[in-house]
């Protein structure tokens, strides 16, 4: 009764252009997303729990002390779930589709506060696992690390700043390079940097990143300001502005994702394909082919 008088006025009833996505539709149809926003998130991770794998599920299971800095969780099957590692396990399931991490000697470029690490180190018994990234980040991945893992575990991580990374010795050398949502906000120079690195150290390399950039407005109101959204588009491998909500567009512009980030000439790509759920998330798994020294 209430929506009726006060959403499903006489003048909005009969005004068809945009009522889909107006009040007026928030309650016949789905929820008003600006001010739903956990609901819908929820929702995903809700979704996204339910299309794992039997193996993917075993190995969310094994990642221990999730519960760490209250994430928005769901239950399912009776395991909580929270985006950040339902996307982990996810991307482990490429990783090891062609990878095996046990034994190997792992280097990840930008780690956040290190879901991939966590959830790589739960699973696998890798020899080593080095993190790369600004001091900041560092001290966030660092803490929650050291938190999340067993003595033994913690003890294979080793945490690099940037300038630590370009003093290591030629000799020192990683089976796997991982970038997970590292490179879009760097600049084309860093970048190359880095893919030159991998390039030289590394045998294996996995990069989950954005195709292209966005300029719609509705999806996330440019909160942070025109000086942000301007400074976004300047970054990274890959700056075309697509429509990141058509299949077509995101998949012509994998191709070029495919090709920016190979790490040189003697890598081949070994699978690549959509990194669920965002729309506009490549993945790509490289073997480096180059002839041993």
């Amino acid at each position: 009764m209430r929506h009726n008088d006060v959403h499903v006025t006489a003048e909005a009833a009969r005004e068809l252009d945009s009522f889909k996505s107006q009040p007026i539709n928030f309650k016949i149809g789905f929820w008003d997303p600006s001010v739903n926003g956990v609901r819908y998130l929820k929702a995903l991770t809700y979704n996204l729990a339910a299309g794992l794998s039997a193996e993917s599920r075993a190995r969310l299971r094994r990642i221990s002390n999730r519960n760490i800095g209250e994430p928005i969780t769901v239950k399912y099957a009776g395991d909580a779930v929270c985006m950040d590692y339902v996307q982990a396990v996810l991307e482990l399931e490429f990783i090891t589709a062609g990878f095996n991490p046990d034994g190997r000697r792992i280097l990840e470029i930008g780690a956040g506060y290190g879901r991939a690490c966590h959830t790589m180190l739960s699973n696998h018994d890798v020899a080593a696992y080095y993190i790369v990234d600004l001091e900041n980040s560092l001290t966030l991945s660092s803490g929650y690390l050291e938190k999340v893992l067993d003595a033994d575990q913690f003890a294979k991580v080793h945490f690099l700043t940037i300038d630590e990374v370009d003093e290591l010795p030629d000799s020192e050398r990683f089976d796997l390079g991982v970038g997970v949502n590292a490179f879009a906000e760097m600049t084309v120079d860093t970048v190359r940097n880095y893919l030159a690195f991998i390039d030289k150290r590394c045998d294996h390399f996995y990069v989950k990143d954005p195709v292209g950039k966005y300029l719609d407005g509705s999806l996330d109101g440019h909160s942070e300001g025109r000086e942000v959204v301007e400074l976004a588009l300047t970054t990274g491998m890959l700056q075309d502005v697509i429509d990141v909500h058509d299949s077509e567009a995101v998949a012509a512009h994998a191709r070029n994702f495919v090709s920016a980030y190979q790490p040189g000439a003697a890598w081949r790509c070994s699978a690549d394909g959509w990194a669920a759920p965002w729309s506009f998330y490549w993945q790509a798994l490289y073997k480096n082919e180059r002839p041993a020294a």
